[in-house]
């Protein structure tokens, strides 16, 4: 009986030595890498919608980026005053435009050539980088670096 046991005790021992452990690989999207790559601590703890510009086709036949956001991102609507400006509201409050999160008056977003943009982020409500400026959230651009375009 002590001999079963043993060789119970062996073979499974055995066993579980050759058992490999496979981890599972954490795969990063890329939207993940351009928030990395791109946004400092305040604006990547903040959770928003990222779109890619870098492969993005559709948006060159825009002339103002701000019209092409319009119905991909829910809650945000864009109006054109008189004057030509476009403004972007997130859930009914004027939202705030950042290029390369620095602030800028709401006319510069739509005067930035698509070709030139590698993301945007669209964060939906208040946040650090914004206490400033309102709590009706924010467009954040992210133009190509000169090593990148």
């Amino acid at each position: 009986m002590k001999k079963q046991i043993l060789l119970l005790l062996l073979v499974a021992s055995a066993v579980l030595t050759q058992a490999q452990v496979y981890r599972s690989k954490q795969t990063i999207t890329r939207e993940e890498q351009l928030n990395e790559q791109y946004c400092s601590s305040l604006f990547k703890t903040a959770h928003g919608t990222i779109f890619d510009f870098t492969d993005e086709v559709t948006a060159q036949g825009f002339t103002n980026v701000l019209q092409w956001l319009q119905g991909r991102v829910a809650g945000l609507t864009i109006y054109t005053t008189r004057t030509g400006v476009t403004l972007p509201f997130i859930r009914n409050q004027l939202a705030t435009v950042f290029i390369d999160e620095m602030p800028v008056e709401h006319a510069y977003a739509g005067i930035i050539n698509p070709a030139d943009i590698a993301m945007i982020k669209i964060i939906k409500g208040p946040f650090g980088g914004n206490m400033l400026y309102g709590s009706g959230g924010a467009v954040a651009i992210y133009t190509l670096r000169g090593d990148e375009g």
